[in-house]
């Protein structure tokens, strides 16, 4: 028998010993579930209603084949993830393949992302702990304006058509009251705090941290939002019906209202809910930190080294499988909340009242604690993802440097770039932040670049399982289904994507 080599360890040979090896899952959970589904799905549910449920699931649950079958590709041939995309037959320009153009695209636009979501982090963390004396005032004020246009709504839909011009007249003269308040410094004051505090907990951190931070993160708005979700049954007013959530189940498209579709929205929105293609590429890199890699160890022509692998992938599959449950049933929620309150109340994010506008979603459960709740769960949700985001994307971003010569590809090089990138990424999202301002609109645009991405993801899936495997891990027919319905998705989405960008586009210019 050959010696194993050393680092190699067998893996888990019962469930609850392979439970002790998650955690991937999670660190990519709280990535995930964050901008994407607290404001693109919600979005997504406040402007088509129940209609798109079906797509939402569809987006969660078509990603994690594709997903687990990047991972076998990175653990069981020793390369990066970008490595391995790099290899995928087609196009090069200066010596790199087409995917890593495309990628570096991408990650230009997820930045842009990253900068919308450090701003919704400091929309919120300025609602609910003002650090001035004007922005205790204009608090103060925009929250009596969100709930006069909550209480207009809500009496519109109960019928209560006095009561409803009577809030909206309110809410005029309000408006116009507050026009001679000057804009207070708090949301740059805290998106500088929030940029900074990120910067220097990504520079000093490792693995452990990121996944540490991930799973309370997870945990806290997992339970909020469910929470909320499960109150709002109990009120008739309010609770979701069956019609409702049985016609959200069946594939159907929204007609467009006021000249747009929510079906761009939720296009968009598919590019990043679930796995989306950044996340896809990224972990990977989350399975090797976690040490599956180096528990596989060196590929060679070994029987124990076929089992290990074998084994090592069971584990991932687990890991991978636990998340998607996870993911879709928190973006399930956040999309039922935003249907069942922000679209029978006809209200939509934008702006600078994303965060209170979202709020909405929790006042019919909470009612005066709905603004403390939300922003204890929009915080979590919205932190995770940048946090996470940056230190992933930062991996990325290295890999990226290494393959393109610009610097050498040792680990210990490889470990301080990780720790300048993920310092530097933050910093780059507080400056996009404080010139754009528009969180939406910030999301959004990575949303339609990623979902494009998966139309290239599927191509290199479908090259890693039929002509990039070692044949001793040659899966069964039906995983062999799931990875063929996962490429057809992501080339469904990708170039329906393309297709409606374009068409806009050229309408536009028309």
């Amino acid at each position: 028998m050959m010696p194993q080599p050393p680092e190699t360890s067998d893996p888990p040979r019962t469930l609850g010993a392979a439970l002790k090896h998650l955690g991937p899952g999670i660190v990519l959970a709280s990535s995930i579930v964050g901008s994407g589904e607290l404001i693109a799905t919600t979005t997504v549910g406040a402007e088509a209603g129940f209609v798109l449920l079906w797509l939402i699931i569809l987006g969660c649950a078509i990603k994690v084949a594709a997903q687990i079958e990047i991972g076998r590709a990175t653990l069981t041939w020793g390369r990066t993830p970008l490595a391995a995309f790099d290899r995928v037959p087609g196009p090069r320009f200066a010596g790199r393949g087409w995917i890593y153009w495309a990628w570096a695209v991408m990650t230009t636009l997820i930045l842009v992302q990253q900068g919308g979501i450090l701003a919704g982090v400091a929309q919120t963390l300025a609602a609910g702990i003002p650090v001035s004396a004007a922005g205790r005032a204009w608090n103060s004020g925009h929250d009596e304006a969100a709930a006069l246009r909550i209480a207009a709504a809500a009496r519109e839909r109960q019928g209560d058509l006095t009561g409803a011009t009577e809030s909206r007249q309110r809410l005029a003269q309000l408006e116009s009251d507050m026009k001679g308040l000057a804009i207070p410094p708090d949301e740059s004051i805290w998106a500088v705090v929030t940029g900074v505090v990120t910067a220097v907990l990504l520079a000093v951190g490792r693995y452990r941290l990121i996944e540490v931070v991930s799973v309370l993160l997870v945990g806290t708005f997992t339970l909020v939002t469910l929470l909320a979700l499960g109150l709002l049954q109990a009120d008739p007013a309010w609770a979701i019906s069956w019609p409702e959530f049985a016609s959200g189940l069946m594939p159907s498209l929204p007609v467009a209202t006021g000249g747009r579709s929510p079906v761009m929205t939720a296009l968009a929105t598919l590019g990043i809910i679930g796995v989306g293609a950044s996340e896809l590429m990224i972990y990977p890199y989350w399975c090797l930190e976690k040490g599956y890699g180096r528990a596989v160890g060196p590929r060679d022509g070994s029987a124990a080294w076929a089992e290990r692998a074998r084994g090592w992938l069971r584990v991932m599959h687990l890991d991978a499988w636990v998340s998607m449950v996870v993911y879709t049933t928190v973006t399930v929620a956040f999309y039922l909340l935003g249907a069942a309150t922000l679209g029978r109340l006809n209200l939509r994010p934008s702006g600078g009242e994303m965060v209170r506008t979202l709020g909405a979603m929790y006042a019919p459960v909470f009612g005066q604690w709905a603004a403390g709740a939300f922003l204890i769960g929009a915080f979590a949700v919205l932190y995770s993802t940048l946090f996470v985001a940056a230190a992933g994307n930062a991996r990325m971003v290295v890999d990226g440097l290494i393959l393109a010569g610009r610097l050498p590809g040792d680990d210990a090089t490889r470990s301080r770039w990780n720790r300048r990138i993920s310092t530097l990424w933050p910093l780059m999202a507080l400056g996009l932040a404080l010139w754009i301002r528009e969180p939406v609109a910030m999301v959004l645009a990575s949303g339609i670049a990623q979902a494009i991405m998966l139309a290239a993801l599927g191509v290199a899936v479908l090259y890693f399982r039929y002509w990039a495997i070692d044949q001793r891990l040659r899966p069964s027919p039906a995983w062999d289904l799931l990875i063929c319905l996962s490429a057809a998705g992501f080339f469904a989405i990708g170039l329906w994507t393309l297709w409606q960008r374009l068409s806009t586009l050229l309408a536009a210019g028309a």
